[in-house]
């Protein structure tokens, strides 16, 4: 059956609808540029509301298992591909990529020109989109995603307790976490305030969907937390750190999304291959703490730290999956912060 993405600019691509039964998808067209890991950013929640085009010609080619999940089910609204594999070969696949989104209802196109649509995109910047089986459609306005904090859960066992706050978390961060021998608490951002009667060793802010400043709310109490306990910042939780500290942040033309982001260290000089997928940035300024990473190819903010070594932030995901994991030492850093000891307010 045909079907279409129209941009909000008026740009209209054809292609084949995946599921019939449900054709329909309003949200954000972003691209991701990975030759592999789907299932990985189909499930992640960054992606939420969001329409997803992957930019390599041929996805699901070793399906979809039972392990490679960042969350419970896809989060993205739609998935747009030139060519979506039905015929999958891996040893641990049990689905198709086409099989898991239809069992979701999760609309999706292929034999679309991808090529040509993220080109419009590269060039008028990240727009809104539908899918649709109505050429004549309208493009309506798209909301921001919410941040769904989820449910308070304890995980793992060590002599070292983190709390990481959940905007919208990937499971291979508290993978990483508790694979250092970590006590983890998952709590909601909604919980944020009992993180002082948890009294951990450490905190960690997640990832997580959409503009920062919609959680301008949280600053004054993520501020307080920053003067109590060590706290390292992945994505979104380092865009929250960077406005509770005197930055501001910006959307970007499309983003960075991807597993080839090189990124360089300002202490050591080295460069490291990240796993990205955002579309704010923290703007270079004045603020509390110091540029501590930075995005290669444009420049932009990658990471933040402070001179007593409690607080760390990085704009791309240590953890990847997918991608490249030689940014990983970043969560032994995070663990070397935990051995500090005294909780005293270090900031102004």
């Amino acid at each position: 059956m045909k079907g279409y993405i129209k941009l909000e600019n008026g740009s209209l691509l054809e292609g084949e609808i995946g599921d019939t039964k449900n054709p329909e998808a309003e949200g954000e067209a972003v691209f991701f540029t990975g030759m592999t890991g789907y299932q990985e950013v189909l499930s992640d929640p960054s992606y939420k509301n969001q329409i997803l085009i992957f930019t390599y010609p041929l996805i699901g080619n070793y399906g979809i298992n039972h392990a490679d999940f960042e969350s419970k089910r896809p989060q993205v609204k739609g998935a747009v591909f030139y060519e979506c594999c039905e015929h999958f070969s891996h040893y641990e696949a049990v689905h198709s990529v086409k099989a898991y989104l239809q069992k979701w209802g999760i609309p999706f196109l292929h034999h679309v020109d991808t090529r040509s649509l993220i080109k419009k995109i590269r060039s008028s910047g990240t727009m809104n989109a539908k899918l649709t089986a109505c050429a004549n459609t309208a493009v309506p306005p798209i909301s921001l995603p919410s941040h769904d904090g989820g449910e308070k859960t304890v995980h793992g066992s060590g002599s070292k307790h983190t709390v990481l706050v959940d905007f919208g978390l990937k499971k291979s961060i508290l993978n990483s976490l508790i694979s250092r021998h970590q006590k983890v608490t998952v709590l909601p951002y909604e919980q944020m305030g009992d993180i002082f009667s948890l009294n951990p060793d450490g905190v960690v802010l997640s990832n997580g969907p959409g503009n920062p400043k919609q959680l301008r709310e949280y600053l004054p109490l993520i501020k307080k937390i920053t003067q109590t306990f060590p706290v390292l910042g992945i994505c979104l939780g380092h865009q929250l750190l960077a406005l509770t500290h005197g930055y501001e942040t910006e959307k970007l033309l499309f983003g960075h999304r991807g597993a080839n982001h090189p990124v360089l260290d300002r202490q050591t000089g080295k460069v490291y291959m990240t796993s990205q997928n955002h579309s704010y940035v923290v703007k270079k300024g004045k603020g509390d703490l110091s540029i501590r990473f930075e995005n290669v190819n444009d420049g932009s903010v990658e990471g933040l730290c402070h001179p007593d070594k409690r607080l760390l932030s990085v704009q791309f995901h240590p953890e990847a999956s997918p991608g490249p994991r030689e940014s990983e030492w970043i969560f032994d850093e995070y663990t070397s912060m935990l051995t500090q000891t005294g909780r005293v307010a270090h900031y102004a």
